[in-house]
């Protein structure tokens, strides 16, 4: 299987879109095209706590930083890696007492690097950080405004000896973050946990139905000596057959939404046309405000539309506040409200349908959060391509709501169902999928007995409830 440095791609002239990169040889579903140690990243502020600033893993308990009191680690071994990155971000937030925002400490580790490796971090960095676009003809009022205080903030907090940088230098790093800047998340890929530069993957171009997909790999800081632990890097992933020289692409966000909608976010982002097959052909708008097989009134589907989009700012609001059963009540208002109306292909219903069995399965409703899943499972499928991460993250959570449930052989059938869509696009090393294959193992196992004896098997079950119940209460 290819993968690792960059010997898989070219850099090219890719017209209106500037450089992009293409393949140099035939590439497989699964592939790893290349892997990119991060130029530098950071948590982000609200995460600060919560997650290791060397391997972006969130933990229950991490080490602090005495020093600076700001950052977090798994342990002294983690502590002891980073320290390289870390050492001048600690004297500098020490100087100013409080951190400033994500992306001036961002900025402030870019030009660190820039200082100690000349903008090229690895011989197989293909362009100099500082030679990215920054797009500041592009940037609002308000994001100028932003961009501005962003400056001074810098200049307050980064020190490198003598040497200084203009103004304008330091807003064309910031520019350069803004466009190009990569969400980073846990090691499970549930939440996003903080920023990171990664210069070759700044060169491969968007298309909304794109053959690879990028994830991060956390890296594995289970060493003694931190000089053994692998550093977190991004993995870009062939998602099917691509053939020789042709563009790799990646979409820059989720394809769940109508072509109008995607386009704009791309523009306001990104600042560029999408001109992608699925833009231009609007295809799969259709479906994504498909109304129910039963052909309601134009009427009564506006109505049903509207009250939608409006509980959905509710539930969002909810699940912020960790209100799960508001959450689960307004799902459940609105999916009777959808009822005949909107297809299960409709965006509506499919976010509310997600909403839904994640606030069910935190309630504990199993039997209801697996229902929901599978719902918005089957939804998915018709939309998303096969070997889409998000498809097999969204499989992996109603096979686990179906565990949960009791129901076995649908639970067990859907894990496996998403571990061979995640060993496409995650690959055999990552925690998803190692958690997957463990859990394949043991429904697997359960199936066995189920199929053996059910009777026994739900008392099995009943007894590891009450369990858990227990232990629960005593939490």
């Amino acid at each position: 299987m290819p993968g690792g440095g960059m010997e898989n791609v070219q850099l090219f002239d890719a017209g209106d879109k500037g450089h992009g990169l293409r393949a140099t040889k035939e590439l497989s579903a699964g592939d790893m095209v290349f892997s990119e140690p991060g130029f530098a990243a950071v948590v982000y502020d609200s995460m600060a706590a919560k997650v290791c600033h060397n391997c972006f893993r969130r933990q229950s308990k991490l080490h602090r930083c005495a020093q600076c009191r700001f950052a977090y680690y798994c342990d002294r071994t983690c502590q002891t890696a980073c320290w390289e990155e870390h050492k001048l971000e600690c004297a500098a937030i020490r100087k100013i007492v409080t951190a400033p925002n994500a992306n001036v400490r961002l900025a402030a580790r870019v030009m660190w690097r820039i200082h100690k490796d000349t903008g090229l971090g690895t011989d197989n960095q293909l362009v100099a950080v500082d030679k990215l676009e920054d797009h500041l003809a592009d940037l609002g009022e308000e994001d100028l405004k932003q961009l501005k205080t962003n400056v001074g903030h810098f200049f307050e907090y980064w020190s490198y000896g003598s040497k200084q940088h203009s103004s304008d230098y330091i807003s064309h790093i910031f520019g350069i973050i803004k466009g190009n800047g990569l969400p980073l998340t846990d090691q499970r890929g549930l939440q996003k946990v903080g920023v990171g530069l990664f210069p070759n993957l700044c060169l491969v171009n968007h298309d909304c139905w794109p053959n690879c997909t990028v994830i991060l790999n956390n890296g594995n800081q289970s060493a003694l000596n931190s000089a053994l632990h692998s550093k977190r890097r991004i993995e870009l992933r062939a998602l099917g057959k691509i053939s020789e020289g042709q563009e790799l692409t990646v979409s820059y966000v989720d394809f769940l939404n109508l072509s109008t909608d995607r386009k704009k976010k791309l523009k306001d982002l990104h600042f560029f046309d999408c001109t992608c097959e699925h833009c231009t052909q609007q295809i799969k708008d259709d479906l994504m405000m498909a109304a129910a097989e039963s052909k309601p009134s134009a009427d009564k589907v506006k109505e049903v539309t509207a009250f939608s989009k409006e509980n959905v700012e509710k539930i969002e609001a909810a699940h912020a506040q960790g209100n799960f059963h508001e959450v689960a009540r307004l799902c459940c208002e609105t999916l009777e409200k959808q009822e005949n109306v909107l297809a299960d292909t409709n965006l509506y219903k499919l976010r509310v349908l997600s909403m839904a069995s994640e606030a069910l399965s935190y309630l504990r409703a199993y039997s209801e959060a697996a229902e929901y899943a599978r719902k918005m499972v089957e939804g998915y499928t018709k939309l998303y391509h096969p070997n889409n991460p998000q498809l097999g993250l969204a499989i992996m959570k109603a096979g686990v709501a179906h565990w949960h449930a009791g129901q076995i052989e649908q639970g067990h059938g859907f894990i496996c169902r998403a571990y061979s869509i995640l060993m496409i696009s995650h690959g055999p090393n990552h925690a998803i999928t190692r958690d997957l294959e463990s859990m394949r193992a043991q429904t697997e196992i359960e199936l066995k007995m189920f199929k053996q004896n059910e009777n026994k098997y739900h008392t099995m079950r009943q007894e590891v409830l009450k369990d858990n119940s227990a232990a629960d209460k005593k939490i």
